[in-house]
């Protein structure tokens, strides 16, 4: 195709005046074009490139789910059951697990500090209690349970001892709180290693197990030291 007064595949003549004719050549005047374009006045609304990210992310996610979609028996509401399916069983092994760092801690020792006694112990719990620190109130009346039972001879003191070692053993002389001190332990273990919180409530229930256990007398046929044999 020609263009007049220029060259074939040349750009149209443009006169400067009105006697003198300019040729701009096509790859000149491209270049030209392109850096015309590249000014920042012409990008000013384009989207950044977190923007362009997500766009693209969300292109990607659309595929994978149409695909799944697809390939799932139901098609789309197939899918959205799976998903909801899969959430709810996530959701159930968190709550019953807590948050994941527990597992590499919860063989942790109950006692940390230097040895007190149950009467201290529970002084602790009760001060506690009395400003709202509910889990630093479950763990001493937890702690004040054992050191009632190592003081009566119904434990024998062991250092390195966990929550859920004390209420097994506990739980031979002591059977009719068996459940019970299995369950404190269980709480122990969630507020001091699963992340979670305590509440009025979950202290309430240890502070009358604690009261229950010490006016309940131990199995005649076990003993502290046979049960930990």
């Amino acid at each position: 195709m020609s263009f007049p007064g220029g060259p074939t595949g040349a750009w149209p003549t443009v006169r400067a005046d009105d006697e003198v004719p300019v040729d701009i050549p096509r790859v000149p005047a491209r270049d030209a074009a392109e850096r015309e374009l590249s000014k920042p006045m012409y990008h000013e609304n384009d989207p950044n490139l977190l923007e362009r990210a997500l766009d693209r992310f969300w292109e990607w996610l659309a595929g994978v789910l149409d695909s799944a979609a697809g390939a799932s028996p139901g098609g789309p509401l197939g899918l959205v059951v799976i998903a909801l399916f899969v959430v709810a069983l996530i959701a159930a092994l968190w709550w019953r697990l807590g948050t994941p760092h527990r597992t590499a801690v919860v063989g942790d020792t109950l006692f940390h500090d230097r040895p007190l006694s149950a009467t201290e112990h529970r002084t602790a719990a009760e001060a506690h209690a009395a400003a709202g620190c509910w889990n630093q109130a479950v763990q001493e009346r937890m702690r004040a349970i054992v050191r009632s039972l190592e003081e009566r001879a119904l434990l024998e003191p062991r250092p390195g001892r966990t929550a859920d070692e004390a209420a097994a053993e506990a739980g031979r002389p002591l059977p009719g709180h068996a459940d019970a001190l299995r369950s404190a332990a269980r709480t122990f273990d969630d507020v001091t290693y699963g992340g979670r919180t305590a509440d009025r409530q979950a202290y309430t229930r240890l502070r009358d197990l604690d009261t229950e256990v010490g006016r309940t007398k131990p199995d005649p046929t076990t003993t502290a030291r046979g049960a930990t044999g």
